[in-house]
């Protein structure tokens, strides 16, 4: 199959840029330093390049992804590095093999996990992110308690989400100190062998976590392409023009298609000028056609690729291979 043969839009990835990016990183973080954040891709035929490479420890941000992961083989040591209400799924799926942790931050998140049977949790501690975790002050109090419920804690995680995008290096550098001397003070009071933290934009400067979440590093963005990061861009969505006025052109890719939350996607050597459900309009930088195919760098991966059910894995204008996007939904 050929890339035009694609019903638009189509959801393509580079395969020897993929594959870079994975080695890149695995010489960095080499296995158990780094824990892929399957969330990027939502895909466990990518999951499984990433274990190829040494990666066999799995971060997960839904229910749906650990039990996706476990159903592929890849269930080695999933972290579910999220707090649910009810815990009964995972449970289910650690006494069939799967190694499940869970983040906690509460004692009815505590609870949850002691009821749904998932044996084994990370405290879960806010580093300045207001999103879940607990007080850093908080976490040795709740680890003794989900201790004294029979719960195996493994340690600490803390995201520092409102870290890693920011387009200044030294400014990411001036803020992860502060925010991951919180997260160690946090694991001096919880013990356990994890400090869980990082992303993708501090894969390399975040030295005191025992292992990244990283994921965007294998698929990458406009955003994070913004960082001067050793990534290159693998993923785009193929789309196809479908009108041409004097000054504009529209092609097959909108809001349906590309996720519009880290702003505008790009086209190379346009400029877009905004997207609808089921276009983008844009003013394209030479003469283009209709039935054209052009490509869409998305800003923001993760959201765009759980819009679409298939992955084409391409080389030029080979398609090589097609991977089902099997862990979306929840």
């Amino acid at each position: 199959m050929r890339t035009g043969d694609l019903t638009t839009p189509a959801l393509v990835v580079e395969a020897a840029r993929l594959e870079a990016n994975l080695a890149t990183m695995a010489a960095v973080l080499p296995g158990a330093r780094l824990r892929p954040h399957v969330k990027a891709h939502k895909c466990t035929a990518l999951a499984r390049r990433q274990a190829a490479h040494g990666h066999r420890r799995f971060t997960c941000a839904t229910i749906a992804e650990v039990e996706g992961m476990a159903a592929a083989g890849l269930g080695e040591d999933l972290l579910l590095a999220n707090e649910v209400a009810d815990a009964g799924r995972l449970g289910r799926l650690a006494r069939s093999g799967a190694r499940v942790t869970l983040a906690v931050d509460s004692e009815e998140t505590i609870a949850a996990a002691v009821a749904g049977g998932v044996g084994e949790v990370v405290i879960d501690v806010n580093v300045g992110l207001p999103r879940c975790g607990c007080d850093p002050g908080d976490a040795g109090r709740l680890a003794e308690s989900a201790r004294a419920r029979g719960l195996l804690v493994r340690g600490v995680m803390g995201y520092e989400g409102h870290i890693v995008g920011l387009a200044d290096r030294a400014r990411r550098i001036e803020m992860i100190g502060p925010a991951m001397e919180a997260l160690v003070a946090a694991h001096d009071d919880v013990g356990g062998e994890l400090i869980s933290a990082g992303g993708t934009g501090t894969y390399d400067i975040n030295t005191w976590a025992t292992e990244i979440q990283a994921g965007s590093y294998a698929l990458m963005d406009t955003a994070y392409t913004e960082l001067g990061l050793p990534f290159g861009q693998a993923l785009y969505v193929e789309a196809t023009v479908i009108s041409v006025s004097p000054r504009w052109a529209v092609a097959d890719c909108g809001l349906k298609a590309v996720a519009m939350d880290h702003g505008n996607p790009t086209i190379e050597g346009s400029e877009v000028w905004f997207f609808s459900d089921e276009h983008v309009t844009f003013e394209p930088g030479r003469p283009v056609t209709v039935g054209e195919r052009i490509r869409v760098t998305p800003a923001h991966v993760d959201p765009t690729v759980a819009k679409h059910r298939t992955i084409f894995v391409i080389d030029g204008d080979d398609v090589l291979e097609s991977w089902s996007v099997d862990l979306r939904g929840w």
